[in-house]
């Protein structure tokens, strides 16, 4: 059973009563405003993964401060309304913009995954832009006795990854310019525009017999070695190398 999602937009109003609270409480106990804003504007960061799209992890992490300007109910200087876009860029490098930043993997998505694709004892298992772990946590669930890895390009995530997993090696890496090659599975949830490049590189680093498994989105013109279909949930696709194109009708 997938664990369910807060609905929106219970989120962000959440995350922004906290804010103001923590804001607020901060301040009465002699805080100076500009730490009291740091600290709130931190939280809104923290709270931002909850956002299933970019539109609503930007609004959960800007609706405190965005609302403390239009209420003026503090006297800061112009400048210190860069420090919630800085922590937002710091969660999220803009580098990774392009990428999917933060899709987090259902726990048991992945439940399946060892019957179709076996693997043995001790076998690397990478997921490729790893984010706060979810994705390491379903396939430990598939793998228990698999070497699991995770790269991630924000360290803030990468160190709240490493902290929830110590089982898991998770490094700070740009997964497109990381060697995939000696894994037995690299693992994705990225968006439908990433998937052609991902084959491109699972083809030249990714030894015959490895497997490249993608949540939810294919890869275009490549036929898939097997599909999972859960019921209720996300397609998994698995592709075994080496990739076989869709032949032409």
């Amino acid at each position: 059973m997938l664990a369910p999602r807060i609905p929106w937009p219970l989120p962000a109003l959440a995350t922004w009563a906290c804010a103001w609270l923590i804001f607020v409480a901060l301040q009465r106990v002699a805080v100076p405003p500009i730490g009291a804003l740091v600290l709130a504007c931190l939280l809104g960061t923290a709270a931002s993964v909850l956002g299933d799209t970019w539109w609503q992890r930007a609004l959960i992490a800007a609706g405190f401060p965005l609302s403390l300007a239009l209420l003026g109910a503090a006297s800061l200087p112009a400048w210190t309304w860069l420090v919630p876009l800085g922590l937002l860029l710091l969660v999220y490098p803009l580098n990774a913009w392009r990428d999917a930043p933060l899709f987090p993997t259902p726990h048991h998505a992945l439940h399946a995954l060892a019957g179709q694709a076996p693997l043995p004892p001790g076998a690397r298992v990478l997921d490729a832009g790893s984010g706060l772990g979810d994705g390491l946590m379903a396939l430990r669930h598939a793998y228990p006795a698999a070497q699991l890895e995770g790269l991630e390009w924000s360290w803030p995530l990468r160190l709240l990854c490493a902290l929830r997993f110590p089982w898991a090696r998770v490094r700070r890496a740009d997964m497109w310019t990381a060697d995939w090659s000696g894994y037995q599975m690299v693992y994705l949830f990225q968006r439908p525009e990433s998937m052609a490049r991902a084959a491109a590189k699972a083809r030249a680093e990714l030894a015959p017999g490895a497997w490249l498994v993608s949540l939810e989105f294919a890869v275009p013109g490549v036929l898939p070695s097997a599909q999972l279909r859960p019921a209720g949930g996300r397609v998994v696709w698995l592709y075994r190398m080496p990739l076989v194109a869709v032949p032409n009708p």
